[in-house]
This record gives structure tokens, C-alpha cells and sequence, in this order.
């Protein structure tokens, strides 16, 4: 059995695994870049070993740092958990090669499946099923473009290498094909290394499911079932569960023999995920077509589901299983109980395109109870930072039933409260509620069709939360204020000292300066009777009512409703936005992240929704649009530049 587990990953699934090693009575050793030195998951783990900058090829994905670290501590294993170098077959090499055990596939498996065109080809030559495309090693932009052609529209480009929706792209018409590929290209490139494309057919209704695999060193496969991952957008996965709603007997039975036949064509050991294209434009039977889509030879992010419903650890089978111990329970002893259900709560902005979302967790209260589990890899007072994925937690319901389990999950994130980096929690909640999920009309495009509504909040809830945050500010500044004047001053009822509004004839109105979120903003306040009010009205609704949690932090008012953030702070009302004050359009980075790269010049004329520059955040692309027609004033970055939040990149004159 191994005896000291490296981890070589960071954030949740690094805690993760550390709890189940450390139970099973292992000593655990944590690595962590200069931005992780405090992070959770290396305070955690028995032993923290640093291994370099904050950007991921300068410390997580340099493997003789890995290795390195291994053999300082003395680890005689390294579990990758997922991303990173959990699918590189060269590290998983170079651990065989050192001595160390690769809690993981074979490299042979990781090769095989590793490549999405040469996998297919030996899905197919094993019999399982494929989706129609091109997985074949040429990559002139040309032959691709052809190739699609042939195909037949809509088709989808995706990464030869790795996952998680980078290097994917959906191209609807042929005079999109050409900026799609190089977009899919580049940022393939900056996640994997390796810009190989595939292009297949794109099924129009589909629905993901995958089976969950396990093999070990002697020869034994079985699955542990499926899990239903169709909730995505931009083909990431948002909302999991296991097992699939509508899944037959019949069909289940001829996914999971699909599943092991792949598995034991690469002689696979350990944990691993066979994913299918299911057809979702009917309900499922045991005739209902699937295909294979690729091999994720990890463990996947939402194995929690498929844990909740065996009653499996999984990590502890990885574990076992690369100790050369055989698999835990054969294929007839594994069961299904229940239905589980994960949300992932990402730290961006669903009102901004989904955009990553940083800084400062002044909150982090996230509700559990009896069939809710939560695994996260931050707590309250830790920074998202631009640097990794910026998930802060997964949230699991289980219940005896798939309604138990929705009701349970849309309990617990309506109960939870998260202040700091705007996050996708409303938008969860709302999804998790929506009646055509809830009834099983659903397929991967289920988010697109309804972004709307998922997204949008009601009319008059924005003005109403600044009114709040302002009354909490004003509340804030006169406590402030009395403070100061009890610590001068021994005339406590001197009404001269008193910080209210008070006023003799007519009640005073003041107009109250503020930035929200980020933007100059100003609100009419009046005081009656020395009290602020402040009156909001929606001409369609009436007065807006709302329920809110406000939040202090030294940056201003945190105000949550619903699930969105709104940040209220005070404004000097002598400052001056001088680059709004010609009414030129200041274009600037809508989060942290590096320029891709510049596609205007100073003096250049350009037309409303022209693409400015691109912008790469936590390995995805950013395209940023002119709003107005006009000319390019200044061009204040470059290609490789590192931008902060708000940064000004390009200026746009025009005579709107």
C-alpha cells in the first residue's frame, strides 16, 4: 500500500483527496505556486512543498518540479487529481521512470485515449459506436474547412487534446469557419500545448452522458454507472447527476458493455470516463442511438454524484487500485441508490457574459445539511485570483428520488450567501428550478435557449438594491461620525453634534454620490424627520420590494439579492472621470487576464460590434467588441501584455 501521497494539483480536488488519504492513514504532501502559499489545500496536507511562480507553466505544470517535490518529501506517490498533468502521459512517464507511482492509467492508456482523433479510430476499430467527422492528423485551415463542408453544418471544432470546453467551437455556417478554427487553435495551444483540431458532426439535440469506468493491473473493468452532464455552456459542464433521468434498464446495460470494452481495449487501471453523445430529441429507450465522444482518463470533476449514489469513494479505489490491489466490488455487487445532484459555484459574472470574476471572499457561507455535501478548496477571507479556474465549490444533494435531490440542492443554494467576486449563484438557483429541467425536456442546449431568463433579473431590483446599499452607507458614515463626536466631546445631547438631516420648513433632499460596481452612479436621498428614505418605483411594477443580505466590507456595501451582487460605495463628489468627460468610449479588460492579441490601430475607423482585441482568462478567450462606431483614438496595450480588471486598453472617438 502507499504509504506518503503527493498531490499535484491545487484547490478542491486537492483537499479532496487529501481528506480520503489522510483517512486512509497516509501522509500527505501538498505543492503550491507563490500564489497559493496560504491556500487551503496546503495548509491541509501534512507536508506543503513549494514549486514556483503563480502562473500554472511556471510551478503546476512543470513536472520535474512535481517530481522534484516528490522525492524531497519522500512520496512514493503522486495523485494528479484532474487538469494539470493528470492526462500527460510524458509526466505519467517520468513518475514510472523516477520510481514513483502514478495514481492513474498506464501512459500507454493516457496516449491511446488521450488524443481525441486516434481514440475514435480505436473506438471504432473496437465496435463502439462514433460520431460521424474528421479525426485524421491533417491541419491546413483549408482541408479543415473542407472537411466541414463534407461534413455537413452545423459541426463542432474541438482540441485533439484535453477537455473542459477549451478549443471547442461551434460553427453554424462556412463563413464562420475560418475565425472559429483559429480561435479554437490558439486557445487549445495555451491550455494543452498542442493546437490539433478534430472536426465532427454536431448533433443537434444531443444529450452528454458518460459512464464512469474503473480498471485494475489485473485485467478487471466495470463501470459504476452514468452520469447526465447535458447542463453546459460553452460546453462546460454546470449541473451534473447521477444516474440519468429517462435511463432504461436496456439502454444503461448496452452503455456501460460500451464503456468496458473500451476501457479493456487500453488495458486501462484506475479511474476513468467514457462520454457519449446520446440522441436527446426523444425520451430515452433501449433503441435510442448514442456515440462515443472521447475518454477522460482522470477523474472528472463531478464524480461526486456517481460516489453519492454507490456509496463508492473513489479516490480510495484510485488509491487501492495503484497499489496493485485488485478492484474493491465486481460489476454485480455495485448498486444504485438514489439520485444525486451537483451545482458547480463558479466566481464570475453572469451578467457579463460569464466572464471570471477575482478578488476577496469577505463572505463564504455556503448552507449544508442531511444530504448536502460541499467540497471546496477556499474559505471566507481567501482571494480568487486570475491565475486558476475560478471555482469556489461544488454543492451535492442526494436524496431518495431526483426530486429530493433538486428540492434539497435548490434549498441549499438559496441559503447560501457569497460576497466578493461576483459569482453564478442566482443563476444556479434558477436553473436548478426551471421547469423544463425539472420535467426532463432538456438537452446541452437548454442554457443557450433560456440564457434570458436565467440570467436577467427583475425589473427595478438593480435600483432598488443601490438604495439599500446607500441607506447602509449613510447608516454606516453617521455611526462613524457619532463615534468620533462621543470620543471629543462630553456634550452628548448637544444638538449641534447630532448627524442626522434634520431641518426646519421642508424635508431636505440631498443627492448622494456613489459608484456601483465600478461605475460613477448618484441617488436622490430625502430626510424626513432626520431619517434617510430613499424612493424606488418601477413604472410597470410599482414600488420594488426586495429581500436582501448586505454585506459590510471597507470597499463599500455588499448587497445580495437573489443570488446577484450589487457593490455600492461612496463617490467623492469632487472627483471627475476624465475618461469619460470628452465621451469617447474607453475600452477596458473586463477581468484579469493576458491580450491575446490587438486587431485595430490608432487612427483606424471602426464600425459598431468590429472585434477590438482578445482577451485570454484562466485558459479561455475573451473577444471584446466596439459599441459604437467610430475611430480609434489610442491603443494602450499589446499582445502579451498582462491586464488588470477595469484596465483602460483601447480608446474609440466618436461623434454619437
Amino acid at each position: 500500500m502507499i504509504k506518503t501521497l503527493l498531490i499535484a494539483n491545487r484547490g478542491e480536488i486537492a483537499c479532496r483527496i487529501i481528506r480520503t488519504a489522510r483517512r486512509m492513514g497516509l501522509t500527505t504532501v501538498a505543492v503550491y505556486s507563490d500564489a497559493d502559499a496560504g491556500a487551503m489545500h496546503a495548509t491541509l496536507a501534512d507536508v506543503a512543498v513549494p514549486i514556483g511562480a503563480a502562473a500554472v507553466n511556471e510551478s503546476y505544470l512543470v513536472a520535474e518540479r512535481i517530481i522534484a517535490a516528490a522525492k524531497d518529501a519522500g512520496a512514493d506517490a503522486i495523485h494528479p487529481g484532474y487538469g494539470f498533468l493528470s492526462e500527460n502521459a510524458a509526466f505519467a512517464e517520468a513518475c514510472a521512470g523516477n520510481g514513483i507511482v502514478f495514481v492513474g492509467p498506464p501512459a500507454s492508456a493516457i496516449k491511446a485515449m488521450g488524443l481525441k482523433d486516434e481514440a475514435k479510430a480505436l473506438m471504432e476499430k473496437a465496435g463502439v459506436p462514433v460520431v460521424p467527422g474528421f479525426h485524421g492528423a491533417r491541419q491546413e485551415p483549408e482541408f479543415l474547412h473542407e472537411k466541414a463542408y463534407e461534413i455537413g453544418y452545423p459541426v463542432l471544432i474541438k482540441a485533439v487534446a484535453g477537455g473542459g470546453g477549451k478549443g471547442m467551437r461551434r460553427v453554424d455556417k462556412a463563413i464562420d469557419f475560418d475565425d472559429a478554427l483559429g480561435g479554437a487553435k490558439r486557445e487549445a495551444k495555451a491550455a494543452f500545448g498542442d493546437d490539433r483540431v478534430l472536426v465532427e458532426k454536431f448533433v443537434a439535440e444531443p444529450r452528454h452522458i458518460e459512464m464512469q469506468v474503473f480498471g485494475d493491473s489485473h485485467g478487471k473493468a466495470v463501470h459504476l454507472f452514468e452520469r447526465d452532464c447535458s447542463l453546459q455552456r460553452r460546453h462546460q459542464k454546470v449541473i451534473e447527476e447521477a444516474p440519468a433521468p429517462g435511463m432504461t434498464d436496456g439502454l444503461r446495460a448496452k452503455m456501460g458493455q460500451a464503456a468496458v470494452k473500451a476501457a479493456l481495449a487500453v488495458g486501462y487501471q484506475g479511474a476513468g470516463t467514457i462520454e457519449f453523445i446520446v440522441d436527446g430529441s426523444k425520451p430515452l429507450s433501449d433503441e435510442t442511438p448514442f456515440y462515443f465522444m472521447e475518454m477522460n482518463t482522470r477523474l472528472q470533476v463531478e464524480h461526486p454524484v456517481t460516489e453519492e449514489i454507490t456509496g463508492q469513494d473513489l479516490v480510495e479505489w484510485q488509491i487501492r487500485v495503484a497499489s496493485g490491489e485488485p478492484l474493491p466490488l465486481a460489476q454485480a455487487d455495485i448498486a444504485i441508490n438514489g439520485h444525486a445532484v451537483e451545482a458547480r459555484l463558479y466566481a464570475e459574472d453572469p451578467d457579463n457574459g460569464f466572464l471570471p470574476s477575482t478578488g476577496h471572499l469577505h463572505v463564504l457561507s455556503l448552507f449544508e445539511a442531511e444530504g448536502i455535501r460541499i467540497d471546496t478548496g477556499v474559505g471566507e477571507g481567501d482571494d480568487v485570483t486570475p491565475f486558476y479556474d475560478p471555482m469556489i465549490a461544488k454543492v451535492i444533494a442526494h436524496g431518495e428520488t431526483r426530486d429530493e435531490a433538486l428540492d434539497l440542492l435548490s434549498q441549499s443554494l438559496v441559503a447560501s450567501i457569497v460576497a466578493g467576486p461576483r459569482t453564478n449563484l442566482g443563476f444556479l438557483r434558477r436553473l436548478v428550478d426551471d421547469p423544463d429541467f425539472r420535467a426532463v425536456r432538456f438537452d446541452t442546449g437548454l442554457i443557450d435557449r433560456k440564457l434570458g431568463t436565467l440570467v436577467s433579473a427583475a425589473p427595478g431590483v438593480r435600483e432598488a438594491a443601490v438604495a439599500l446599499g446607500t441607506l447602509r452607507l449613510i447608516d454606516r458614515e453617521q455611526e462613524r461620525v457619532e463615534t468620533e463626536r462621543l470620543n471629543r466631546s462630553n456634550e452628548v445631547y448637544s444638538p449641534w453634534s447630532v448627524a442626522d438631516g434634520f431641518q426646519l420648513g421642508a424635508s431636505r433632499v440631498t443627492a448622494e454620490p456613489l459608484v456601483v460596481d465600478g461605475a460613477q452612479d448618484a441617488i436622490s436621498v430625502e430626510w424626513v424627520d432626520g431619517e434617510p428614505a430613499v424612493r424606488v418605483s418601477n413604472p410597470e411594477d410599482g414600488e420594488e420590494e426586495i429581500e436582501a443580505d448586505l454585506i459590510d466590507a471597507p470597499n463599500g456595501i455588499y448587497v445580495l439579492v437573489d443570488g446577484r451582487q450589487f457593490l455600492v460605495a461612496a463617490r467623492d463628489p469632487f472627483s471627475v472621470d476624465l475618461e469619460a468627460a470628452d465621451g469617447d468610449a474607453v475600452i477596458k479588460a473586463p477581468m484579469h487576464g493576458k491580450v491575446v492579441s490587438i486587431h485595430v490601430e490608432e487612427g483606424q475607423a471602426v464600425e459598431r460590434g468590429q472585434k477590438l482585441a482578445v482577451i485570454e482568462a484562466m485558459k479561455m478567450e475573451h473577444t471584446l467588441t466596439a459599441g459604437r462606431a467610430g475611430t480609434v483614438l489610442e491603443v494602450a496595450a499589446s499582445p502579451g501584455d498582462q491586464v488588470g480588471e477595469r484596465q483602460k486598453l483601447i480608446v474609440i472617438h466618436s461623434e454619437e
